[in-house]
């Protein structure tokens, strides 16, 4: 079973693709950036975009059926490795037990200028 899902609570995809792809036990998220979804726009410094990031990750990890607590595995992606440590902070403060496996890279630029992008897999419990 592959099932698309897009999330009421999240900013609406900026392009061709879905906000994640559920199958039978695990979610592939599209990777979410610091877009709020109540103004549809990108809020301002690395703190507040990471913050929103992780709320528009948890919406859709929501939508799909699991949660933040189920993520497996993380990519982070930051405009600037200089942000690294605030962005690392604040996602401690979302993943709290059990962490998931995470990579971090510094890339040349991201969608709608972006300082921060996150994606995650996570499984989904079994009832």
């Amino acid at each position: 079973m592959k099932q698309t899902i897009n999330a009421q609570n999240a900013p609406k995809a900026l392009g061709p693709y879905s906000h994640a792809v559920k199958t039978d036990s695990m979610v592939f998220t599209s990777g979410q950036i610091g877009i709020d979804p109540e103004t549809g726009k990108l809020c301002e410094g690395i703190e507040a975009q990471t913050v929103q990031v992780l709320k528009n990750l948890e919406a859709v990890l929501t939508a799909a059926g699991t949660s933040i607590a189920n993520v497996i595995k993380t990519t982070v992606f930051v405009a600037d490795l200089k942000d690294f440590a605030t962005v690392n902070k604040l996602y401690g403060e979302v993943f709290t037990e059990n962490a998931p496996a995470r990579s971090c890279v510094e890339v040349a630029a991201l969608p709608a200028s972006a300082l921060v992008e996150i994606e995650a897999i996570a499984v989904i419990d079994a009832d």
